[in-house]
């Protein structure tokens, strides 16, 4: 596996390769995991290089490459062979989709007619991640603090769920506010969700709590794309104060950053600008006419939006390796009963798609485009929003939270504008929250 960030890592992911340690099978990395690992590591960075370029010469290499991989690489294997697998079927899928674009769309239509609850599939495995990783409770907990502490002196209070529709969310926030010394608002949740079903469960469970804790309260479901939103949709009312929250969802509005021209194109070396997206601003500038409170945004600590192949996948592989370190902790490499398992499966499939939008996609098809807080606090100031100072006074506060889970490895790392949540020193996402 790739070192955790507490190790000194014995190979830094280089591009900067020796012809002999990418040439032929390397018997060291047979013998030990770790020779294997690095060995993987190479394989795949080489076969990145050439899936990033359009020559047949290159795609025949980076085939050469799928072919060395997969024998080393298994689903079922340590932390490093499944992520290898992982990245190994995302490059394949972009050779197809590249070579023979219509062999794809005709084996992707197919599996699709074949497995047509994959939406189900994957609220499955989000809702599991939810519930066995600590990384969103962290977030809620933070959201839930800096949510009241705002809203502390309102009577009548909207908060808009844009695409989240998670009870480990929402439970704790209803009784935290029934709570209040000063007795508890009027709440109106607004759950913005294409899902149904995730919206109609959310409302059940919600209305059902509100009713055990005697809190006046409104649940209001939108279904609709988060992307089709529009203020005449959330009749917000005078005197309501209102705020957003935003789980891992604001990233996908910046799909449409690539011009049709740059698609595939690993030649465009602009990578360093932040690109507005239109999409983006025009919501975010939705949402502040709106004047909001609070808008809370949690969104994943990495670097997955470059106009280039090669440094989105090396940075995919840092971050992913990190994932799949702390999925090991939770469940072990192979799970000591069948559910651990399946669990360690579900949720790694779940990691897969990122991965395969990631790395096999290009143009508005490319929805996992995740950025670092520093982008995004430029993103947001642009359009006029201002950062909220979070809940906490100091950093006991954070290993407080992070001492109640029980499990080692996971840190909180507070500054006066964000809080991003780590695996060991490794940041994965980062909670902020915004006013107009």
């Amino acid at each position: 596996m790739i070192p955790s960030p507490l190790q000194k890592p014995d190979v830094t992911l280089s591009l900067t390769l020796s012809p002999s340690s990418v040439s032929g099978p390397a018997s060291t990395a047979r013998e030990t995991p770790e020779g294997r690992g690095i060995r993987l590591i190479e394989l795949l960075l080489k076969c990145a290089n050439h899936a990033s370029t359009p020559g047949a010469n290159d795609l025949d290499r980076a085939d050469a490459c799928l072919s060395q991989i997969s024998a080393l690489a298994s689903v079922s294997g340590d932390s490093m062979q499944r992520l290898a697998a992982h990245f190994a079927s995302a490059l394949a899928t972009r050779l197809l989709i590249r070579r023979w674009p219509g062999i794809y769309r005709a084996v992707n239509h197919t599996r699709r007619c074949r497995f047509p609850v994959v939406d189900d599939i994957d609220s499955a495995a989000r809702a599991l991640f939810s519930q066995a990783f600590p990384y969103l409770s962290f977030a809620y907990a933070i959201i839930a603090r800096t949510l009241l502490q705002v809203m502390t002196h309102e009577r009548v209070v909207h908060l808009v769920d844009l695409g989240s529709g998670d009870p480990k969310l929402w439970v704790p926030l209803l009784r935290s506010f029934a709570r209040l010394s000063n007795g508890p608002p009027h709440l109106k949740v607004t759950c913005v969700s294409s899902n149904r079903t995730v919206l109609e469960k959310l409302g059940h469970r919600l209305v059902k709590e509100a009713e055990v804790l005697d809190l006046p309260f409104q649940f209001i479901p939108l279904n609709v794309a988060v992307q089709d939103l529009t203020p005449g949709l959330l009749k917000i009312r005078t005197g309501e104060a209102l705020a957003f929250i935003s789980i891992l969802n604001l990233h996908t509005f910046l799909a449409d950053d690539d011009d049709d021209h740059h698609r595939f194109n690993a030649s465009y070396d602009n990578d360093n600008e932040i690109r507005n997206g239109k999409r983006l601003s025009t919501f975010l500038l939705m949402i502040r006419s709106m004047s909001p409170k609070a808008l809370f945004v949690v969104e994943q600590e990495a670097d997955h939006n470059s106009i280039r192949l090669v440094d989105r996948f090396v940075d995919g592989l840092h971050y992913y390796s990190a994932v799949f370190d702390s999925i090991d902790a939770t469940f072990g490499s192979t799970g000591s009963t069948n559910e651990q398992v399946e669990g360690r499966i579900m949720v790694e499939e779940m990691f897969g798609r990122e991965i395969e939008n990631m790395v096999a996609y290009e143009g508005l098809d490319r929805v996992e485009r995740h950025e670092r807080f520093s982008r995004w606090a430029l993103r947001m100031t642009r359009v006029g929003f201002r950062p909220v100072r979070m809940w906490y006074n100091s950093d006991e506060d954070a290993k407080q939270m992070v001492g109640a889970f029980g499990k080692e490895g996971y840190k909180i790392v507070s500054d006066r504008t964000s809080m991003m949540i780590c695996w060991h020193d490794r940041p994965l996402y980062a909670v902020t929250t915004w006013t107009s």
